[in-house]
């Protein structure tokens, strides 16, 4: 069974700009899958939809095969949450808020809960309010894992933290997938952690799936051309070809991201386009992101 599957979800903010446009994605239990796109792609909706927080427009969510709008309950007790924006209720002190997990999850863990409240240096008798955002962000963690979800959901959790803290943040939830062998989907604009933690990646973009690859292939079956285009006629016929996921214009040149090898683009591009001596190469993914993400022309 699958951890998560999303069947043609459609969700929209404002009548007639979907943000996502039937998405269609699927997600086995045990792996760990980053999920990238630019500010506004529909990362974060599509977590509140598995999360059962927003209800898609159209389409069907299953989080183990459940519905989590019409089982919420079920779900929650089987998925961990931390977001960025997530919301703690300040007024209490952390052990009341640890009570009250304790109380709602039945497998909950109180040996992982206090080696997490040590290793993290959580005063119990602290208010959430009087907490550094850092501070809040662990608790939230310790929260999300130590009922040991089988599927950990975080969206942006380390954003706004030091690079100390969010090390820390990260390191902590790679152990926990190393223990348990649980499922986690992430999203996250810090490529250096989807590269450590995730070993697939799926880029959304103009509400869609864009890429979706295992992490270890991307070097080899993702290519970057740089071809010159003084009088700009060559983006339309690039965006014709198989493979070519998108292409951005530097100056007078041209750069096209393939879902090819580096050879295998370099062949296709001086069969189709008469084009030779291309440069091919090769792409990391941060530049990637950066090509399609960042600025499609």
């Amino acid at each position: 069974m699958n951890a998560v599957e999303f069947k043609n979800i459609h969700r929209a903010y404002r009548k007639g700009e979907d943000v996502l446009r039937g998405l269609d994605l699927e997600i086995p239990a045990g792996q760990v899958v980053g999920l990238l796109g630019k500010n506004g792609a529909g990362k974060t909706t599509l977590l509140r939809i598995a999360m059962g927080m927003l209800e898609a427009q159209r389409g069907e969510v299953r989080v183990f095969g459940l519905d989590p709008r019409r089982e919420p309950l079920e779900v929650k007790r089987r998925v961990g949450y931390v977001s960025e924006e997530q919301i703690l209720p300040d007024f209490l002190r952390t052990r009341d808020l640890l009570e009250l997990h304790r109380q709602l999850y039945p497998r909950w863990d109180e040996d992982l809960a206090r080696q997490l409240s040590a290793q993290f240096d959580i005063d119990p008798a602290k208010r959430i309010k009087k907490m550094s955002k850092g501070q809040a962000r662990q608790v939230a963690l310790l929260c999300a894992i130590a009922h040991r979800p089988e599927l950990l959901i975080l969206d942006e959790p380390a954003g706004g933290l030091d690079p100390a803290a969010r090390r820390e943040f990260l390191e902590t939830s790679i152990r926990f997938l190393n223990e348990s062998g649980s499922t986690i989907l992430f999203s996250s604009h810090y490529m250096s952690d989807v590269e450590r933690l995730a070993d697939r990646v799926v880029m959304i973009h103009e509400g869609g799936v864009l890429v979706d690859a295992q992490l270890d292939s991307l070097q080899e079956e993702y290519s970057l051309a740089m071809l010159p285009d003084e009088n700009g006629e060559l983006r339309q016929r690039l965006r014709a070809m198989e493979g070519c996921l998108g292409t951005r214009r530097r100056g007078q040149a041209l750069h096209a991201v393939f879902r090819l090898t580096p050879e295998t683009a370099r062949e296709a591009l001086s069969r189709e386009l008469g084009l030779e001596n291309l440069r091919c190469q090769a792409i990391p993914l941060e530049e990637m992101f950066i090509e399609l993400a960042g600025g499609q022309s």
